[in-house]
């Protein structure tokens, strides 16, 4: 990278930044804190959700499956969109109607304490652990286009380049700081910028990556042989059928998800936030992934974790290539302060004013929220230095398909079943763990049970079928234990009616206005951009013309925003 693009990198972080701090004077109470104070435009909260799964991650972990499978990994990222549609149907617009601020309240409501401090600490620990793989990720991205200087204080010495490590801690302060003054509005708005930025960048990048290429006829003649084909070995059709599921499962039931359903005014609107959610997930896909996609028939031979981020390098001039590393930057903080900002907030209230102060008041609150997004913030940087030890997209998957299902599903029936109760909850999270660990750990090559004569035929099924099996697991276990549960239990259990209750008190309550702040604050930010590519374009005459045509359509969307918002004044 150029200079130019260091100095986009550095204006662009301490935007956000400022983003943070100016929204923090929007914080009044713990309410504007984890949840918006109910008034997230639907729009705001859709984008906010799609970014949430959105990270580095995605260029790292996808990006790298397109580079080596081809255009499975199109297939596999369409699925999050079949999976958050399904959500709006059945799902996003009920959360709503709860009438609660959040999942904890509602778990709090529906099962009582216990289930709701497990998954708080559980999640909260573990959970935002995780989240630092998203942080390492972005960080290998960042530092393999940052050489430095031999013997440098910052550079990593096996490598010459800045160092992975580092800039990892230097993002999860970023990160802290950015959900730890701004709160839940900050973590939206910048969601939806990073959104806007991202998206123009990655189409500026297809057509001149594909020209870089010989243009689409010549990419299909040097394709290898199944390139284009949606699944492969590793990734089969019964592996996507899994992934939809699992994935409904996690978008609509995991606390971050569900935080974007209730903030919002009305139960259409959470409806319409996760429709457009779903909608960018169908379409969005083709053109995230097709950058790595080509550039294997430019360079074979790539390390496929790095492999989007050399192919926009390759063809993106300075400054834009600045801003999209930028914007990746962000995008994955915000994934990452999505997950502090909902369980600092469960924290606080489940924890700290549940246990330790229950007649807390509301600037207590804010401080002991504030106090526990800098207590995760430190997890979320252990979580990036430890993560890569393991395998970052086998911890990922691994995660995923064997731990969203007992964490998330008992949750979801417990939506729609008036019978079930904390010892169901208990009952399913603890075999869906069980499961888990003697699929992953058991039956594997070198396991713990793959000496037992009796199981050889079973865990030769799951070796050659890892990623099947850890899905099944996921998903039939907890779906067995609830179903068999449900259909024993003959009475209604107490905590129905609380949360009956609950929907008739949200129904008296008169709906707020969406706030019009994002949309302001999206559209300076969008002006500011454009002129910096502007500047941009006359110093790099080279590529004048491409830095012109990103400037415009900049400066476009923020003219169509500024009418928007001029009509609903």
């Amino acid at each position: 990278m150029t200079k130019a693009d260091y100095i986009v990198i550095l204006l662009y972080m301490i935007g956000v930044v400022a983003a943070g701090l100016i929204l923090a004077g929007k914080m009044k109470n713990s309410k504007d804190m984890f949840a918006a104070g109910g008034q997230s435009p639907w729009w705001v909260s859709g984008l906010s959700g799609f970014m949430t799964i959105f990270s580095a991650g995605t260029f790292v972990v996808w990006g790298g499956i397109a580079y080596r499978y081809g255009f499975v990994a199109v297939a596999i990222n369409m699925c999050y969109g079949v999976s958050a549609m399904l959500v709006g149907w059945f799902l996003a617009g009920y959360w709503r109607k709860l009438g609660v601020n959040s999942a904890s309240e509602f778990l709090q409501l529906r099962f009582g304490s216990s289930i709701v401090q497990f998954y708080t600490w559980f999640q909260g620990t573990f959970g935002i652990f995780a989240v630092g793989g998203a942080i390492y990720a972005l960080s290998k991205i960042v530092c393999a286009l940052m050489p430095l200087p031999e013997g440098h204080l910052l550079a990593d010495a096996s490598t010459g380049m800045l160092s992975v490590p580092f800039t990892s801690v230097i993002l999860c302060l970023i990160v802290i700081v950015i959900t730890f003054s701004g709160g839940l509005w900050a973590v939206l708005v910048t969601d939806v910028l990073q959104f806007v930025i991202l998206v123009i960048s990655v189409i500026f990048v297809v057509p001149l990556i594909l020209n870089k290429a010989g243009g689409w006829d010549a990419f299909l003649k040097k394709a290898p042989e199944g390139f284009l084909s949606p699944v492969v070995d590793d990734f089969t059709w019964w592996f996507l059928v899994g992934w939809i599921i699992i994935h409904f499962f996690k978008i609509g039931g995991e606390w971050a998800f569900v935080q974007r359903y209730t903030c919002v005014p009305s139960s259409k609107d959470a409806k319409k936030a996760a429709f457009i959610f779903g909608v960018m997930y169908l379409i969005s896909p083709i053109f995230w992934m097709l950058p790595a996609l080509v550039y294997r028939v430019i360079k074979s031979g790539q390390d496929v974790e790095q492999a989007y981020i050399l192919a926009c390098n390759l063809v993106l001039p300075a400054g834009m290539m600045g801003l999209m590393v930028a914007a990746m930057a962000s995008a994955t903080a915000s994934a990452a302060t999505s997950q502090i900002n909902v369980f600092a907030g469960a924290f606080t209230t489940e924890v700290y004013q549940r246990i330790f102060n229950k007649n807390a008041n509301e600037k207590q609150l804010m401080f002991a929220g504030r106090i526990f997004t800098v207590i995760l913030g430190s997890v979320v940087i252990a979580g990036s230095l430890l993560i890569p030890r393991y395998g970052y997209t086998k911890f990922i998957i691994d995660l995923t398909t064997l731990l969203t299902g007992p964490l998330v599903l008992p949750t979801i029936w417990g939506l729609f079943s008036k019978k079930i109760g904390i010892k169901t909850v208990w009952g399913t999270t603890l075999m869906g763990f069980i499961a888990a660990l003697i699929v992953k750990f058991g039956l594997t090559k070198d396991g713990f049970l793959t000496g037992l004569d009796i199981l050889d035929p079973l865990s030769n099924w799951v070796i050659a079928n890892m990623r099947l099996a850890d899905l099944i697991t996921g998903i039939i276990i907890p779906l067995i234990v609830l179903t068999v549960i449900e259909l024993f239990i003959k009475t209604e259990h107490p905590n129905w009616k609380k949360i009956q209750n609950s929907k008739q008190t949200f129904q008296e309550i008169e709906i707020a206005l969406p706030s019009l702040l994002p949309a302001k604050m999206v559209m300076y930010t969008l002006v500011v951009i454009g002129l910096g590519m502007v500047i941009l374009a006359f110093v790099n005459t080279n590529e004048m013309k491409i830095l012109l045509i990103f400037s415009s359509i900049l400066f476009s969307i923020a003219a169509i925003t500024y009418f928007i918002i001029r009509k609903r004044v």
